[in-house]
């Protein structure tokens, strides 16, 4: 198993146009996840960073944040939370809702997911607006959490997602321009 480039990882996600709208190009995933050496690649791009970040848990969000979070999560010796689209968690929750660049969504985690103090480390495959990501952190900090930072296999920076997430530490694999 050997160790591919950003540049190869980056030639295993697939733009698939009008997803979930027309207009939008959705960048698929399917492809590098499949691929052992891009799966093994990618998680320790992902966790490298966070090393020596004293990370007490890896919030992936859904859905695709989930399987590189866990992954992440095992990597650097932490636990693991989901965050969920709203009505999908049982037990209490809270819910924040936000802006995605083609409409509003609701995100919830569970009222007992992380402690106060807790640093955590949120992750998701794509930076795009930043809407998710930033409620998600918003979420985080109502329980009382530490938010590390922001970890992204893909940033779209001509969507300027940073913006969002304040003075944030944002990490990503990579960066696809305008």
């Amino acid at each position: 198993m050997g160790r591919l480039s950003v540049a190869e990882l980056a030639g295993l996600i697939r733009d698939i146009p009008d997803v979930p709208q027309p207009g939008i190009v959705f960048k698929d995933i399917t492809p590098l996840l499949a691929h052992p050496d891009g799966l093994a690649s990618t998680i320790e791009a992902l966790a490298v960073p966070w090393r020596d970040a004293g990370i007490d848990t890896v919030v992936g969000i859904e859905a695709r944040g989930f399987i590189l979070g866990a992954a992440v999560a095992h990597s650097l010796g932490v636990g693991f939370v989901p965050i969920r689209k709203a009505g999908k968690l049982p037990g209490v929750t809270m819910a924040q809702q936000y802006d995605l660049e083609y409409g509003t969504d609701t995100i919830e985690i569970h009222a007992d997911a992380v402690s106060p103090g807790e640093h955590v480390l949120v992750l998701d495959d794509v930076l795009a607006t930043g809407g998710t990501a930033a409620a998600a952190a918003l979420l985080l900090r109502r329980l009382g959490a530490t938010v590390a930072g922001c970890s992204f296999l893909l940033e779209l920076s001509f969507l300027d997602g940073r913006a969002k997430l304040g003075d944030a530490r944002i990490e990503t694999v990579i960066e696809v321009g305008g």
